[in-house]
């Protein structure tokens, strides 16, 4: 489809193809999280992805994530969730084993969640 506001010199840089690759990188990142979902008779939402991807990011980093630690990680990804939908997706998670809630009011992936992920 032709784009009035896209140059015509034959340059592909402003169609964005860079971001094209990232969102298959991220669509294959959210591959495993899916598996996860699926295998804990969940429904895969991009709520639920985003929530877990985000708890999975903080423990690479060796930090642990509250529920507002979590709002505030997706909200700087510029997913705009709303705080008690994020509080009711950890509890949701957290119910059905997927997740658990440290004594610290942070969550992490449950041992048997993490070895579903890591293919064990």
């Amino acid at each position: 489809m032709y784009n009035s506001q896209l140059p015509t010199d034959g340059s592909t840089a402003a169609l964005g193809h860079s971001g094209l690759f990232n969102q298959k990188a991220e669509r294959h990142g959210n591959e495993r999280i899916r598996v996860l979902l699926k295998s804990f008779g969940l429904r895969t939402s991009l709520i639920r992805l985003k929530v877990i991807d985000a708890l999975l990011s903080a423990a690479e980093s060796d930090r642990s994530l509250g529920v507002r630690g979590v709002h505030s990680h997706l909200l700087d990804l510029d997913i705009p969730l709303s705080f008690l939908s994020v509080r009711e997706v950890l509890k949701r998670l957290c119910s059905e084993g997927v997740i658990t809630l440290n004594a610290d009011k942070s969550y992490s992936l449950h041992p048997q969640a993490a070895a579903v992920l890591h293919g064990e």
